[in-house]
Parts: structure tokens; sequence; C-alpha cells
């Protein structure tokens, strides 16, 4: 059969035996039905869910007159940017709850929880929100990205009590009177789904608290391959936010959408964390966590374009792209055999997108040299990079990514090495560089394909293609018959 994958800006394409089988998200297996997506159908259901939140008292009981606010919102990574983005009806039916019970629009803060990604620019913001609710907010200093850097600005909260993680927080969040999170319940390979505290645990706090978790000691457990959400990862996220919350003296209110394969709002969960996002994995497991295979694959196959999830460069760069072939591997690892091999067309051209991330390179020249057998050799240089002046006033100033996030990259990027055979990337421009990262390289699938036939998986391998992998959100499978009641 024949079948096209992503390829730099364009597509390449495979002939690979009949009896490979295809999956795309939503397709192949449909997701559940979505909610109506007409404005006031979202915006009444979104505000049936505020006003019934999970474990606490109803948003417009906590507002009142002299309150302040602060909405944590999700980047331009998560949540989709469509006129019915949850997003967007979301912070509007939040917006008239708190004005109906009399807070003024003046003690309102919109903030970007960017985390260690680059700070939102001012078209993100518009992109993210819509033009109504920036002009709204943007021409009165109202609307703002996070800043893990701004001494002024982040507040030392000391280290959680059970696993001693450091709790470093935004202090715009910390000293309001209601800090609303407004999430994305939507299948990732790091704790199983976003939003819930992982949104607060990574998207408003310093690299420090990040480094408690995003790091091989945890990534490299082996309770987070496959993808699940019981990970020491995830048990981090939820301690950092309810420490958070004790510190603050209060919970966060949280309004989470489950999401479907097009961003499409499937149910929508308000209230306490700690009650909510259990509530709300229910819903999103049905969607997530699916059933496909009855035969495990010895070969995988994917391709990577050149623009994808964390912006242009993703699939050239080449630690990021170890990090997308490793969140497939994590999301996947249930159907893959104990020697799969990962076929993965990538353009390879030597793009670092150097404003983006421009302390990849030198980490990346680093890993050449210096007894770096593996990524996770890397990790010790962590500190040093993470503090280098110049690369932090980039990530403040110029829209690039903190220097600590290419270390979450690395111990990700391990992950592949440590569950696979061998990994081939097929059309590589410049295929030293991924042959600097321990990837095999060849001109076409067909090629990789026999090469691994040879050397790995036998003369009738079992294929699992994956065209559009990483243009949809994702989902993670599973054998037919797994027991998905825990995952």
């Amino acid at each position: 059969m024949k079948l096209d994958f992503e390829y730099g800006n364009g597509l390449m394409s495979a002939e690979l035996p009949d009896s490979t089988e295809v999956f795309v998200p939503g397709e192949t297996v449909p997701d559940p039905p979505c909610l109506p997506q007409d404005w006031d159908s979202l915006y009444n259901a979104t505000l049936e869910s505020i006003r019934h939140p999970l474990g606490m008292t109803a948003l417009r009981e906590l507002a009142g007159p002299g309150k302040t606010v602060v909405f944590v919102i999700p980047d331009i990574v998560k949540g989709g940017t469509q006129p019915t983005s949850h997003r967007k009806v979301a912070i509007r039916a939040c917006l008239d709850e708190l004005y109906a019970a009399g807070v003024e629009k003046k003690d309102i803060l919109l903030m970007i929880s960017n985390g260690l990604h680059p700070r939102a620019t001012v078209a993100e913001m518009k992109k993210i929100l819509g033009e109504e609710l920036f002009n709204e907010f943007y021409p009165t200093g109202q609307l703002t990205s996070h800043d893990s850097e701004d001494p002024e600005h982040m507040v030392d909260l000391g280290v959680t009590a059970v696993h001693g993680a450091p709790v470093l927080m935004n202090r715009y969040v910390y000293e309001c009177d209601i800090p609303i999170l407004i999430g994305h319940t939507q299948g990732n390979p790091y704790g199983g789904y976003s939003g819930g505290y992982k949104h607060c645990a990574t998207g408003i706090t310093h690299w420090r608290s990040i480094a408690s978790h995003h790091v091989p000691k945890v990534m490299h457990r082996q309770d987070f391959v496959p993808v699940s959400g019981h990970s020491m990862m995830r048990t981090l996220f939820d301690e950092i936010g309810m420490h958070m919350e004790e510190k603050m003296g209060h919970p966060f209110f949280c309004c989470d959408a489950v999401l479907d394969t097009k961003s499409r709002q499937i149910a929508i969960f308000s209230g306490y964390a700690a009650v909510m996002q259990p509530e709300s994995w229910k819903v999103a497991n049905k969607r997530t966590y699916v059933p496909f295979a009855r035969e495990k694959y010895d070969v995988m196959v994917f391709g990577m374009p050149q623009d994808f999830h964390y912006g242009n460069g993703m699939g050239t760069n080449p630690i990021q792209m170890m990090q997308a072939l490793s969140a497939q591997v994590i999301r996947h690892k249930r159907v893959m055999k104990e020697n799969c091999v990962i076929i993965c067309s990538s353009i390879c051209n030597g793009y670092f997108h150097d404003e983006r991330w421009p302390y990849l390179r030198e980490l990346y020249d680093m890993f050449q040299h210096d007894y770096m057998n593996t990524l996770a050799d890397m990790d010790r240089y962590g500190e040093y990079f993470a503090t280098n002046a110049e690369y932090i006033r980039k990530y403040r100033f110029c829209n690039a990514f903190h220097p600590f996030h290419g270390f979450s990259m690395m111990s990700c990027g391990h992950i592949a090495e440590m569950n696979t055979a061998a990994i081939y990337i097929v059309g590589a421009q410049e295929p030293g560089i991924a042959r600097g990262m321990g990837l095999k390289t060849r001109a076409t699938f067909e090629e990789a394909l026999e090469d691994a036939k040879r050397k790995f998986v036998g003369p009738d391998p079992h294929i699992l293609a994956l065209p559009r992998t990483f243009k949809t959100a994702a989902v993670h499978l599973c054998m037919a018959d797994d027991d998905l009641s825990n995952v």
C-alpha cells in the first residue's frame, strides 16, 4: 500500500506491505461525540460547570467587590485557537460570573502560563484569546505572559512535604484572591494529561521546580513508560499544585475541558483540582487510551513535519526531533514489541531555529564530545545552562525557550533509544546530524524497512503506520485486551 507521511513542509510517499495497519486519531477509532460547537451551546455548558463546581464553592460566591482575580491561560502549544475554543468560551463565562458578583475589570489580570516555553508574542496572544478579549485587556496592561526569571514577580514557597520538590510560583497568581486555571484535559506523554495540577506545576513556576520532575531520575523510571496518570511525574505535579494551594490559603478554581482530536469540547469540568481532575480523566480516558492492537508491532512508521507542537524547527532541530520520537514511544509503548523499530521521515536539514532555541546548537555540539554517550549524560550541565545570563535574556525578551527546557527535551529524547532496537530517519538532507543523535539514516522508507528486516525484525514484520501523528491531537494506543480501568 502507498501512504504519505509528513516531511518538511510537504509529504514523502512510502510503499509499505498491504498487511500494514494504519491509525489516524479521531478517524480510525472515532472520538466520543463532542458538545454542539456553536457559541451559545458551549457557553451554556461551561456556565453550568462553573456554577456547579466539584469540591468547592461556585465562582460567583467566591467573588465580590474588591476581589482580585488572575486567569492562568495555556500558551499557544495546547488547546486550539478556533472561535469557540475552550479558552475563549471559558474566560468569557468566568468573566460574566465575576462581573455579576461585583468584581471590577481593573482587578482582573490575564496571564499566559508559558512556564519555560517562549513568552507569548502579541500575535500569539491575539490568536489564543481572540480579538475581543485581547482588546478588552491588552491596552490596559492586564494581559501578560509568565516570566519565571523576573525576581520581583516570583515567590519561593519552600519545598513539598513528601518529595522535597522546590516550589517557586508566579507572585501575581500567589497574591490574588481568586486564581482561575483554564485548562485542557488532553492526552500528554508527560503524566497522561494536560490540565489540572500539571497546568500550575509547569506553567507558572521556575526551572528549579521543573527540574524536580522533567529530568532523568523521574522520566527514566519504569512508571513513566508507557504513559499513565500514576507516574512519579504526575505525583509531583499534584504535590506541587497542592503545595501552592496550601501556601496561598485557598485552592485554584479550575475550569478544564476534555478535548477531542480537533480540540473541540467533549465535556467541561470545574472546581477543586483534587476532585475535578480524576473526574475529567474518566471521560478523557474514553477518547485518549484507545484499545486497538491485537498483536504488538515490530515497526512503527510515521513522518515528522518541520513545524509542529513547539514551533518551526521542531522537526529539524535534532534534540527536538528526539523528544518527538520519544513522545511516540511513551504514548504507544503498550503496542510495541521489545525490539520495535521506528522509521520516520524528517528533512533534517540543519535548521536549528536558533532564535527560538538559542542554546540547542551548543548542546548538540557538546553531545558529540567529552564522554557524552547518551543524552542522559548531558544532565549534569542543566544548571550551567539554566543560569546562563544571555540565554535567560533571550527567554525574557526575545520569545525564546528557557535554556533549562532543553534538558527536559534531552531527558525525554533518550527514552526512544531505551525502548527501541533502532530508529531510522529517512530523507535527511544533513544525515550526519541525525547520526550524531545515534539514529540510522536511509534515503527512503523502503530502504529503511529492508534494512530493519535484515537486522532486527525478520522478513514479515507487523507494521503500524501513523500518518498525521504530529498534526493531530494524539492518543495513547493500547492493546485491544488491555485492562484500562486504572490508567
